[in-house]
């Protein structure tokens, strides 16, 4: 029996619902508001989606995150390689990239805190976009580890 994790031996297209969910480190960096700038690049905000716990960085409502958020776009195998708005650290990126997962990541590390103790969460450094008017986003741009 092979010693290397599954994310090694599988494509994501391979891999079971636990496996996928899995993947995510709970840094909740997708869930921010990002804005396009006059080059189209995207910066990431510190506004959270209405339906992210700031304080926990997971989401209030994530069976129906889709449907009570429009824009909120489901991450599967088949779209996670066109999705230029996820994170550069996310794992369904990097492993869609042909990379490996960070070494601070909780499949790594077996601690599921570790995300947060590496400083790449943004649970506790963000507001949620029902306490920000939209007008002041631009003035709400922040650089987080890894971007």
């Amino acid at each position: 029996m092979s010693q290397q994790p599954f994310w090694k031996l599988k494509a994501l297209s391979d891999m079971t619902q636990g496996e996928w969910e899995s993947l995510c480190d709970g840094c909740a960096k997708c869930c921010l508001i990002q804005l396009e700038d006059d080059d189209r690049r995207l910066e990431f905000t510190d506004v959270a989606c209405r339906l992210l716990n700031c304080s926990t960085g997971r989401c209030r409502d994530y069976a129906n995150r889709a449907v009570r958020v429009p824009d909120c776009v489901p991450l599967t195998p088949d779209n996670v390689a066109q999705l230029n708005f996820m994170p550069q650290t996310c794992a369904y990126r990097l492993l869609a990239e042909g990379k490996d997962l960070p070494d601070w990541h909780p499949l790594v590390t077996g601690d599921p805190n570790s995300t947060a103790k590496a400083g790449m969460a943004v649970k506790g450094f963000v507001v949620s976009e029902l306490a920000v008017d939209e007008d002041d986003l631009d003035t709400r741009i922040r650089s987080w580890p890894g971007e």
